[in-house]
């Protein structure tokens, strides 16, 4: 069962890490966890179990955002919401083709995160 009140984020960049923390935390909702890596994003959300996982596309190591993303989608079954300041038209191809919940370009305001987070939520109530 996934926790609606969990939010994992994935960035490999302190700074966007954190503030994405602050925006999560002001919605009421708990940061079950950040990773920098893919592996260390698929091992948090097996773990944890959120709902909704804010996804950056480059990461540490050999994996990407889409990589974990695949593995959480089949693992956990979490709502991704990707994080990109890439507009190639390969990468967008490759986030597209993960059915993500979102995609949002950085930089993000803390308006377009809340909005789509509440989105999320209110589409799938029973879960």
């Amino acid at each position: 069962m996934l926790h609606r009140d969990r939010v994992l984020i994935v960035d490999d960049e302190f700074i966007i890490a954190q503030t994405l923390c602050v925006y999560v935390e002001d919605l009421g909702l708990t940061v079950c966890g950040t990773a920098a890596s893919a592996d260390e994003a698929v091992a948090l959300a097996v773990d944890q179990r959120p709902f909704i996982v804010l996804m950056d596309m480059r990461l540490q190591g050999d994996r990407d955002g889409v990589d974990a993303s695949q593995e959480i989608h089949q693992r956990v079954g979490s709502k991704v919401v990707f994080i990109t300041g890439s507009r190639e038209p390969a990468t967008l191809a490759r986030i597209e083709g993960d059915h993500p919940s979102a995609v949002l370009f950085k930089p993000i305001s803390e308006g377009q995160l809340v909005a789509v987070i509440r989105r999320l939520l209110e589409e799938d109530p029973g879960a």
